[in-house]
């Protein structure tokens, strides 16, 4: 089902709408291993404002066009092309924007984004994954953060988030020595929620595990995920608690989708949600 509203115009990447609720973004670079020029960041960046505001999507899927990349990281042939002069007049030529690296590396956001994984994610395309809030990924995928290896550094947030996912010991070895993960070895180390059956497949599952969200009533994913995150951000598992009650569990108890899942509970039947007004 198409979506009430147009989403904005995007270049090199691609939107679609595989099942109810759930909006599937495609990166189509796959001669550049999908890699990120900076105007697709800020195009990125006000797709997913967008997709937070459309009351008939609860769910994101974000991959890569082709066999090889989900995300290779920066276009570093455009960066070693950049006019300084050219990024002073026009920011976003040179700069990310709030929400990071192709808007969801340091998104905060209100809705879920799932990550379908199916070849490199390499750099900022691994810093994409570190803030997804589910990833599954094909047996080919591969995880790394190249950029001490380049004489740069991770700068789109992914630091921070690694550490909180893996811990100190792993997450300095990826970041200082460029190691690479496996499909496997991120699997064991907590970094995805699955590998896919197949390679081929990887994207099908992914929206399977969205279209699961998207089933749940929206009110009840966007209170449950801001509680997660809160806990995740702050480290503080009762004061994430307390953000959660105090900002949104009124406006979900007393909410439509509350009353729906409960008179649905009571009569056996499949509730029927309404769109979110948090």
């Amino acid at each position: 089902m198409a979506p009430k509203t147009s989403p904005p115009p995007l270049n090199q990447a691609s939107v679609s709408y595989p099942t109810d609720g759930v909006l599937l973004v495609t990166i189509n670079r796959p001669k550049q291993r999908n890699s990120i020029p900076f105007a697709l960041h800020w195009q990125l960046h006000a797709l997913f404002h967008w997709f937070d505001n459309e009351p008939s999507l609860n769910v994101a899927v974000i991959t890569g066009e082709g066999d090889k990349s989900f995300c290779a990281g920066q276009d570093l042939i455009e960066l070693g092309k950049r006019d300084p002069n050219a990024a002073r007049e026009q920011p976003w030529l040179g700069i990310h924007p709030s929400t990071g690296f192709a808007g969801i590396s340091r998104r905060t956001g209100k809705k879920p984004v799932i990550a379908a994984v199916n070849g490199f994610a390499l750099g900022g395309g691994f810093e994409i994954v570190l803030n997804c809030d589910m990833v599954v990924a094909a047996p080919r995928a591969t995880f790394g953060l190249p950029e001490a290896l380049r004489g740069i550094y991770a700068g789109a947030g992914g630091l921070p988030r690694l550490i909180r996912n893996v811990g100190l010991p792993i997450a300095s070895e990826i970041a200082m020595t460029g190691r690479t993960l496996n499909a496997q070895e991120a699997l064991q180390y907590q970094l995805i929620n699955k590998v896919s059956k197949t390679n081929e497949s990887v994207v099908e599952e992914a929206v399977a595990l969205a279209k699961k969200c998207a089933d749940i009533s929206p009110d009840a994913i966007i209170v449950t995920r801001l509680a997660l995150r809160e806990a995740w951000e702050t480290g503080s598992v009762e004061r994430a608690f307390q953000l959660a009650d105090e900002r949104l569990k009124e406006k979900l108890t007393t909410g439509e989708n509350a009353k729906e899942g409960l008179m649905a509970f009571a009569q056996k039947r499949k509730p029927k949600w309404v769109p979110s007004k948090l």
